[in-house]
């Protein structure tokens, strides 16, 4: 998170100065070529407040250094270690992502702060699919201009979610690209990294036979399929439910780590998955990783009906199947289409998360024990499906 300066100085120009000839004479500097370094510096100033409030004893540094330094033996020693005590051999996991086109809608929305909580939580839900702990995170900004209080707003929420999730928020960097980037277009994306004994990975090798497969919910769309969104719903004043639709499509992506690594302390988690681009088709048969010892083949399948689809995805599929439809109709339309129209069902399920944003394989027998611990701390959950045998090479999801 630094405002990097590569103009002329004030040195500079007195070494190039000859004697009453002054090469150069101030007619072009960085800002005039497109970058505001003082902007840059006010940015800054804004994010140390969010950052703060992210921080640790683990963190040996602070933002303005060229490089975040976080002690592995401060984190295990200051209680913020995992609860299972100290590892055996501790493993680094690592994710980065970024939030997409749905940064147009903020932009559009002129709503700044949700979109950092998205960035965080596309890298961290990932590195959570082993089971890890984030420890840190990094952003990166790029602009064509930059705007300390916008740039400050996106650092806000990268620090809520950051904070949600335990991960300090360790640096970054907020590049001004003129030229690159138009001014009002940003692009924003992420790094985090966990950590996890290796005994402990979650990699779906433990995955059996009649496993149940756990549903959590998502908090809407998510921070995926938004470049079809937006050519599907061009009105973001439209009315949905009373908001604006522009403002549903903007709920940012639900944090899953509190609540899974409470559950890895209940009950065994054989694998997860965190459903994002590719939805359902793409994104769960990813979390097997061979089950019954390697020897047998798996596949997730998947029980339709037994959670509650919500409204935004009928506004989308209406918006793909009958394209002259708006609002309350619109949702109507769409739900009808979702059940009448196996094509354009599956192709929503192989595009969005379809109101399921993580799935866990467990035992059956712990099931019932997962989704009560789940609701209770506010996280719905539901059984969605099982693990059941492929027959030879495993032939992916299958829906019943």
């Amino acid at each position: 998170m630094k405002a990097t300066d590569n103009g002329i100085t004030a040195p500079l120009r007195a070494v190039i100065a000859k004697g009453k000839k002054t090469l150069y004479d101030g007619s072009m500097d960085y800002k005039q070529a497109g970058v505001d370094i003082e902007e840059g510096y006010r940015a800054v100033g804004r994010y140390r407040e969010y950052t703060a409030s992210t921080m640790n004893r683990a963190v040996l540094n602070g933002i303005g250094s060229f490089a975040g330094m976080f002690s592995l033996k401060e984190f295990f020693e200051t209680g913020k270690g995992p609860a299972r005590g100290p590892m055996e051999e501790p493993v680094l996991v690592s994710g980065t992502d970024g939030v997409g086109t749905k940064l147009d809608i903020a932009f559009r929305m002129k709503k700044y702060d949700t979109v950092g909580i998205d960035c965080v939580a596309m890298s961290v839900n990932d590195v959570l699919c082993h089971g890890a702990r984030p420890l840190f995170f990094l952003d990166y900004i790029a602009c064509g201009k930059l705007d300390a209080a916008v740039a400050a707003d996106l650092v806000k929420g990268v620090a809520a979610g950051c904070r949600e999730t335990g991960a300090v928020l360790i640096g970054g960097e907020t590049a001004e690209m003129p030229g690159f980037y138009d001014e009002g277009k940003y692009d924003m994306a992420g790094f985090a990294v966990g950590i996890i004994d290796k005994k402990d990975i979650v990699d779906g090798k433990k995955i059996r036979e009649g496993d149940a497969l756990i549903g959590l919910a998502s908090s809407g769309l998510h921070s995926n399929g938004f470049s079809l969104i937006r050519r599907l719903i061009p009105n973001l004043d439209e009315d949905f439910g009373g908001m604006p639709v522009g403002m549903a499509l903007l709920e940012p992506t639900r944090l899953y780590v509190k609540p899974v690594l409470g559950l890895m302390e209940q009950v065994e988690i054989r694998g997860m998955a965190h459903i994002t681009g590719g939805g359902f088709y793409e994104n769960i048969p990813r979390m097997f990783g061979g089950g019954a010892g390697g020897e047998a083949r798996l596949d997730p399948v998947i029980r339709e009906g037994s959670w509650a689809v919500p409204p935004i995805f009928a506004r989308i599929a209406a918006g793909i199947g009958e394209a002259g439809s708006r609002g309350a109709e619109a949702q109507r339309r769409g739900a009808e289409l979702l059940n009448s129209d196996p094509a354009l069902r599956k192709m929503m399920f192989n595009t969005f998360n379809m109101g399921i944003g993580f799935v866990l394989a467990l035992a059956r027998e712990d099931a019932k024990k997962a989704i009560e611990y789940l609701d209770g701390k506010g996280f719905p959950a539901w059984e969605i499906g099982r693990a059941a045998r492929a027959g030879g090479k495993a032939s992916g999801i299958r829906f019943e």
